[in-house]
């Protein structure tokens, strides 16, 4: 029926993602339809990845952010996103909890994916972050994180850990949603006009 066409989603991937994030069959199914207009190979490539990040924030330098949130949200590893890995990946950072938004922020800062933090990577996302604001709001920010570094240091003192060691997911978490300024430090929101 249905399936026996290339554009059709696959029952087994649509059940799947039913049951994995809050959308509905039909929003799958429109997504789906969409995902294979702007990717008929079925995959997205870090390249283009980088083209739609960067139309989301076009006053800024988004490529590494862009090339860091790829990296979180490619769970294979294979260098690709396919129509699963997109779909989860809008699920995690629009409407999941707030629980699963911060474990996707750790895959983020994860940056050697071995299961911890430590604070070299925690500068290299915040620096990646502080390409995303636009130079006339950098100069709005507080004297103590106007700089990328500026703000890894307040940001890895949430945690109270030295600057050698390393940082697992739950105190991430924790640390996190225990204070709200390291919430605000780990992404940036674009000033509403």
């Amino acid at each position: 029926m249905g399936n026996t066409t290339s554009s059709a989603i696959s029952k087994e991937i649509l059940e799947d993602l039913k049951l994995s994030t809050k959308f509905t069959e039909t929003e799958i199914s429109q997504w789906y339809e969409n995902f294979q207009k702007q990717c008929p190979t079925g995959r997205i490539s870090p390249e283009e990845f980088e083209q739609i990040y960067t139309r989301f924030f076009p006053e800024s330098d988004a490529k590494s952010y862009a090339r860091h949130v790829f990296r979180s949200f490619d769970t294979n590893d294979d260098g690709t996103l396919d129509f699963k890995e997109y779909i989860i990946a809008l699920h995690m950072t629009s409407t999941g909890k707030t629980t699963r938004k911060l474990e996707w922020a750790f895959s983020l800062f994860d940056v050697d994916k071995n299961g911890y933090i430590n604070k070299t990577e925690v500068t290299e996302i915040c620096q990646a972050i502080f390409k995303l604001i636009p130079k006339e709001e950098q100069c709005k920010l507080p004297e103590d994180e106007n700089t990328p570094e500026k703000r890894a240091n307040k940001l890895w003192s949430y945690f109270e850990k030295k600057d050698n060691e390393r940082l697992a997911e739950g105190e991430f978490i924790k640390g996190v949603i225990e204070n709200e300024n390291a919430m605000r430090l780990i992404h940036y929101e674009p000033v509403k006009q």
